[in-house]
């Protein structure tokens, strides 16, 4: 029963942030339930206890899962009403206790607020490598700057910055313009002594200690002359402030990103390492101890103790936390001499960190990690139940490690493959066989290696720099083999879009896969994935997408089989940050769809194309169109947009109406006003039937389709120029009186858009307005005959405005 109970608690968990019908009401009600339940049985001797244990247990589950949702849905509000949503400037106290994260092009250092709200709350100060603008950790200062409130591109499969602000419980970042330190008399006079008193206990002297340890660590590392000094940082403290950015290509092109981050095999390595020496310390000097207390009870608080001190000193990440746990139960259950399942401590760890930070949920870390564990248990089950084989030579023994290895390798791979491509929409194939090389290396040699060098850096440095110096050369001979593997294999990650259908056939075959012999027949899994493989698309229904793609316009389109896009969106410098890779991609996987029947670009702006050129290689797209010849792949047909083509599909129809074709040569001179102009209609439709799509279309263009097609009829209207002041004229906008208008535009953008003007004109003609910026993708879903529309930022309640 408490497995079960476990289990609802953490799925309750999995609500945060989802807006459900439960309340404490249908929490009473299941206690009043399963009373009525007791009273039944004690009134009626016949009633049978295996009906009863039944009942109980799923009365148990609903009140534990309604619990939890209540509970994370508390914390989300709680960590919410602390968050910033405005753009201002501010004056603030902070307090550095954190060490900072460097990158190529500032500096993210995490402070604690002290005189901006009612209590302390935790921001991320953004600060320039080149200034003298440096925050020390213990001290104080008074920072003036910018607050920049968490936004995020709400678009499905996009990366959730708001999301991952609550997660770190970040309330804000802030650009600091200048930096002031405060003596303790400046601090007394703004009252913030009760706080700087708090900071002097034992357990605060504790962490900030640590963090110095991992600062300097840094620093040492800096100052030696290590050709990997970055990876061994990352592999040592998760650290990745030195890590070069081709060594974590190449870690993501070989499915091994997850090494970078601090794993439970890193903590237990120190565990073991510890527990080893201690035990060697008996043998060598009391070994009568062992005859007084038993080797598990006497080892036991020094193992926790190890897990404890490395967990703090990489920062309590997920896997790390989830050691912690598991170690602290199963210390417990040692001591007390209970017995519990490997999977009821599982769960009972899981429990306990999200009861602890419920907002864990939200992590792909902690279902990976703790996915990765039942697998491991799952394969530990798996060889109990077989035959013991012995082997009587050493290398026998190393022929069943690596053979077990391999089978835990490919299983892990296999089982978390559905999370894999829930998080990141994308596979790493050669995942299972880099891991066969790098993990044995890194985990038996490098990690243990590492943390023998930190340790004697502190005893002995000489000795810890040499022993940096031998890992160095070892983690560059695995480098060299990765490198070689890499250059052989090219590109060996891959795009995956699969629709949640799909999905869910995925998982449900692999669950029954992984169950043991003669719960359900195997053959059954196949059945299950087989909506992979028939999966009929012919038959969707329509659906228009207007994206947030920032300060930009990305239009998706979908009716039957067809799936085209009008624009894509694009930043100033997509190297710097592509929306193609990072948003259009995405978005394109978590809807199943691998390639575009057609593109059409409105015209050439970046804002508009630029994502096109970032994905053109491994997006394939049949037929583009623009009102700009375009440079297109060998697998693409270009095409002039001109007024008069019409594509139809079954029952839509989309039509060109601007430029005419006799203006595509003055396009280079009037790219915006010559945009491609599109006019959707879908039949038998309400309440939204007719879509215009006006590109960066100005007046003159808007003249002109009033006068070339006076009798359009509009009840959706995609504003021109994100809403800009010379679009969208009062005449036009009068004459087409559309039910709704909508602006494509990025939050803070510099332009202002959408106008102010544009604004008036549109409630002073009673014109609702939507954008992007508070509603983040908006959808026009067709279901029957009715059209409806949907908010991304509706469906979660972080992003909801």
């Amino acid at each position: 029963m408490m497995q079960y109970v476990l289990l609802a608690w953490i799925l309750g968990m999995t609500g945060m942030g989802k807006v459900w019908s439960l309340t404490t009401v249908t929490c009473a009600m299941f206690v009043i339930f399963w009373m009525m339940i007791q009273i039944l049985v004690v009134k009626c001797p016949n009633f049978k206890p295996q009906f009863f244990r039944f009942c109980s247990i799923i009365f148990l589950c609903l009140f534990s899962f309604n619990l939890a949702y209540l509970y994370a849905d508390a914390a989300l509000t709680q960590r919410m009403d602390l968050r910033e949503s405005t753009t201002k400037q501010a004056e603030v106290i902070v307090h550095v206790k954190s060490m900072n994260q460097i990158q190529s092009n500032r500096i993210k250092q995490p402070v604690t607020l002290l005189n901006y709200r009612k209590q302390p709350v935790k921001w991320l100060a953004y600060l320039q490598p080149s200034s003298d603008q440096v925050l020390e950790l213990g001290k104080y200062y008074r920072l003036r700057g910018q607050i920049l409130p968490a936004h995020s591109y709400a678009i499905a499969g996009a990366f959730d910055q708001e999301k991952w602000f609550l997660q770190q419980n970040i309330m804000a970042a802030f650009q600091v313009q200048a930096v002031e330190e405060l003596t303790e008399q400046a601090l007394y006079a703004a009252g913030q002594m009760p706080y700087v008193r708090q900071q002097q206990g034992l357990i605060a002297k504790t962490l900030l200690a640590i963090e110095q340890q991992r600062l300097s660590l840094r620093i040492t590392f800096q100052q030696q002359s290590l050709h990997n000094a970055g990876l061994l940082l990352a592999l040592l403290t998760g650290d990745q402030s030195l890590l070069s950015p081709d060594i974590e290509d190449l870690f993501k092109r070989m499915g091994l990103s997850h090494l970078l981050a601090i794993s439970g095999p890193h903590v237990l390595i120190f565990a073991a390492l510890l527990c080893w020496s201690l035990h060697r310390l008996i043998i060598r000097f009391t070994p009568t101890w062992y005859l007084r207390y038993p080797k598990p009870y006497l080892l036991v608080f020094p193992f926790c103790m190890g897990v404890l001190l490395y967990s703090a000193f990489v920062g309590f990440e997920i896997p790390a936390l989830r050691t912690l746990f598991t170690s602290l139960i199963i210390a417990v259950l040692i001591l007390c001499k209970f017995k519990l399942q490997p999977v009821q401590v599982l769960l009972f760890s899981a429990a306990i960190l999200l009861f602890i930070d419920p907002f864990s949920i939200l992590s792909a870390a902690f279902w990976l990690s703790y996915g990765a564990c039942l697998v491991l248990l799952r394969i530990y089950q798996t060889v109990q139940q077989q035959p013991i084989q012995i082997a009587d030579t050493r290398v026998g023994q190393l022929r069943l490690y690596v053979a077990l290895l391999f089978e835990s390798q490919w299983k892990i791979f296999i089982a978390l493959l559905p999370l894999i491509l829930i998080f990141f929409q994308q596979v790493v194939w050669i995942a299972p066989f880099s891991n066969l090389v790098a993990l044995p290396w890194l985990s038996i040699l490098v990690v243990p290696l590492s943390i023998i060098a930190t340790l004697s850096l502190w005893i002995f440095q000489p000795l810890g720099v040499l022993l940096f110096q031998l890992n160095d050369l070892c983690v560059s001979w695995l480098l060299s083999i990765l490198n070689g593997a890499d250059q052989m294999l090219a590109s060996t990650v891959q795009n995956v879009a699969l629709s949640w259908g799909m999905l869910g056939g995925l998982i449900i075959g692999l669950c029954i896969l992984f169950l043991p012999r003669g719960v359900v027949p195997k053959s059954w899994a196949m059945v299950c994935m087989l909506p992979i493989f028939i999966v009929d698309e012919s038959k969707q229904p329509f659906e228009l997408h207007i994206l947030d793609v920032g300060q930009g316009q990305a239009i998706f389109l979908q009716k039957q089989d067809q799936q085209m896009m009008i624009d894509m969106g694009g930043h100033y410098d997509e190297q710097k940050f592509s929306v193609g890779k990072q948003l259009i991609r995405p978005f394109l996987n978590s809807k199943g769809i691998s390639n575009l029947d057609q593109l059409i670009l409105t015209h050439l702006d970046q804002d508009h194309s630029g994502s096109y050129f970032s994905l053109r290689s491994t997006l394939p797209v049949k037929n583009i169109y623009s009102n700009e010849i375009v440079e297109v792949m060998p697998n693409s047909q270009f095409h002039y947009c001109y007024a008069g083509q019409v594509w139809q599909l079954e029952g839509v129809k989309i039509q060109v109406l601007s430029p005419r074709q006799e203006q595509l040569a003055a396009v280079a001179n009037h790219q915006n006003e010559l945009s491609c102009v599109l006019y959707v209609q879908v039949e038998h439709a309400q309440p939204y039937a007719n879509f215009l799509l006006m590109g960066d279309a100005g007046w003159e263009t808007e003249y002109q389709i009033l006068k070339a097609y006076p009798d359009l009829k509009v009840d959706v209207l995609v504003l021109g120029h994100h809403g800009s002041k010379h679009s969208s004229a009062y005449d036009f906008l009068q004459r087409l009186k559309p039910k709704i208008a909508i602006a494509s535009a990025g939050f803070n953008n510099r332009y202002g858009h959408p106008s102010i003007l544009t604004q008036q004109r549109l409630q002073a003609l009673g014109i609702p307005l939507y954008t992007t910026i508070d509603k983040g993708s908006i959808q026009f879903i067709q279901n029957e005959q009715q059209i409806e529309m949907r908010f991304y930022r509706d469906q979660q309640r972080w992003l909801n405005r």
